[in-house]
């Protein structure tokens, strides 16, 4: 590992905690949530969301912050300091993120055309009269086949010019081209001088939403039919909390929705001063997150309410999932309210918010990573940080060109989001919780902070939470469905190359487990003793961790400055 001279921190210790916020919440507490919400019993699924968020996503964020906070360094390096063996993990961390990274601003991407677009008057999605729309084109809402809304034609045949199939590539759309070109301009400005930059960002990123929110919500209330809209949201259907996939649901909403396995929020934890209260920051982020998703449960079901008393539909055959949520049936929806463009713009600017938030935690762990394992070579070859960030983002911006249409953008979402995460935290939790153990993780932050885990965390971390997250990943396995939009299911070599985006991120788990076997000493028996045992691919001690002396696991890899955070040594070097 190339040292680092200083690690830099936080300049404020709130600067992580509102950019923890705008990493948790997202587009999915927007689209994701409420959709759930309806499809799962009202506000009778909100009985094993807040039960998941308290035994599994507070627990796991803990866990996460803890380890990124103690090693400092990005999920590469933490992974291989408690795990030897599953430092694999923290590299298919590296890899979800990045690939992600490349097609999650494709949203951002997309909500700036519609920002765009808001200024016109009338809105162009308000009326059948364009040039872009079909014979088949209604100003109201359908269930028909044969019919499609002004929005719908708006979203799939203006913006993305949308073909039949994956197969059928289309035509470069210009317009969104110079788009995702000034998406990843205004990225790489937010992030360009690392945390001290984004630290500021994220002042305004992380609180504007909540603002925009709010007047949505008061808007929304006084239309006619509101009540009915947030009826069908928050009344319970108890009958429902019997259904295994309920639960199922409500685990993986708060799993994705918060992070765990993207490595994210391990990256940003590193930069934090070494006492900082972990706790804390574990609090406030996993609940102000779900917090935030029953906010936008109240503001998109008071919509639909208004537009099932416009249109004389009932509210399910309104709510979809995904982009069509807030790309076809909200922008409908306040196309009908009185100052649309106003609430256009403002809408649309929230998803901007929202999206650059999470979009700069994926990047920092690429970059975070590098800068750990590399950081000699890099700056020799960059001279400087920026450049190298600026590289980063021009690499994603090229990656991401294919994914502006919407086929390969759901192709990538759903083997990136829902089959490879799972599979990460799995191993994760195995390495962090049973092979490097409660009792070194409570030990570490007990040497951070004065105080241990208390044993609510210490039983979630040992029994709970690897039973939730394996019961997840087999229903997960067992319930798979092969991607499709629509009706519309894709072609097998489709399916096929999913797969391999899929295994681009997984595959670092056996290849990591391979090399650590293959660098450390002895004979096989010894290679796999010390493969788990902490600290083992440090050059100094190469004893198993046990045998240096410390009994608790209350050793660290560096010597801590209690008043500066940073380490007054440097931390072992590790090999790759």
């Amino acid at each position: 590992m190339d040292q680092q001279v200083s690690r830099p921190t936080w300049s404020r210790q709130i600067e992580f905690t509102l950019a923890g916020i705008g990493c948790a919440v997202g587009l999915g507490n927007v689209w994701r949530f409420p959709y759930l919400c309806y499809r799962s019993g009202g506000g009778a699924f909100l009985v094993p969301y807040l039960f998941m968020l308290v035994v599994l996503g507070i627990p796991l964020l803990y866990m996460e912050l803890t380890v990124g906070q103690y090693t400092r360094r990005g999920p590469v390096h933490a992974l291989a300091t408690v795990c030897p063996l599953l430092k694999g993990v923290g590299m298919a961390s590296v890899a979800i993120s990045f690939i992600m990274c490349t097609y999650y601003n494709v949203i951002i991407t997309w909500a700036l055309y519609y920002l765009f677009s808001s200024f016109q008057a009338p809105l162009p999605w308000q009326s059948c009269n364009n040039t872009w729309n079909t014979p088949n084109c209604t100003n109201h809402a359908t269930n028909s086949s044969y019919s499609s809304t002004a929005s719908q034609e708006f979203f799939k045949y203006k913006m993305l010019d949308q073909t039949s199939g994956v197969e059928e590539a289309g035509a470069l759309r210009w317009e969104l081209f110079l788009i995702l070109v000034l998406g990843w301009i205004i990225i790489y400005f937010c992030i360009f001088k690392g945390v001290k930059s984004t630290g500021k960002v994220v002042y305004f990123t992380a609180l504007f939403p909540y603002v925009i929110l709010i007047a949505l919500l008061i808007n929304n209330v006084q239309l006619p039919g509101a009540v009915e809209g947030i009826t069908f949201f928050i009344v319970p259907e108890w009958d429902k909390l019997l259904s295994v996939e309920v639960w199922v649901n409500a685990a993986a909403q708060i799993f994705n929705s918060i992070g765990i396995g993207f490595g994210s929020l391990l990256a940003m934890s590193s930069y934090n001063s070494f006492n900082n209260n972990v706790l804390k920051d574990t609090l406030t982020i996993s609940i102000i997150n779900s917090l935030t998703s029953i906010l936008a449960g109240f503001v998109i079901f008071s919509a639909f309410g208004y537009m099932s008393y416009l249109q004389g539909i009932p509210i399910s055959q309104l709510a979809v999932d995904g982009p069509g949520l807030v790309f076809i049936v909200y922008p409908q929806a306040f196309a009908n309210m009185p100052v649309a463009q106003l609430w256009a713009v403002m809408f649309f600017f929230m998803l901007l918010c929202l999206g650059l938030d999470s979009e700069f935690a994926m990047v920092e762990v690429m970059v975070t990573s590098f800068m750990d394992e590399f950081y000699q070579k890099i700056m020799n070859i960059f001279k400087l940080k920026e450049l190298f960030v600026l590289a980063v983002c021009g690499i994603a911006l090229l990656l991401g060109i294919p994914c502006v249409g919407i086929y390969v953008f759901q192709l990538m979402d759903h083997y990136t989001a829902i089959v490879s995460i799972m599979f990460l935290a799995f191993f994760e939790i195995i390495a962090t919780c049973w092979i490097y153990g409660v009792t070194r993780l409570s030990a570490n932050l007990k040497e951070m902070t004065g105080r241990g885990a208390n044993i609510f965390f210490r039983v979630c971390w040992l029994i709970v939470d690897p039973v939730l997250i394996t019961v997840i990943l087999i229903f997960s396995v067992i319930q798979f469905k092969p991607a499709r939009y629509e009706n519309y299911v894709f072609p097998d070599w489709a399916q096929g190359l999913g797969w391999v985006i899929a295994l681009a991120s997984i595959i670092w788990i056996p290849l990591g487990a391979i090399h650590t076997l293959w660098v450390l000493p002895g004979s096989l028996m010894q290679k796999l003793k010390l493969s788990i045992t902490p600290y083992a691919l440090n050059e100094k001690p190469k004893l198993p961790y046990y045998e240096r002396g410390g009994t608790d696991g209350s050793s660290g890899i560096a010597v801590i400055s209690s008043n500066m955070g940073q380490p007054e040594k440097p931390p072992p070097e590790t090999k790759f």
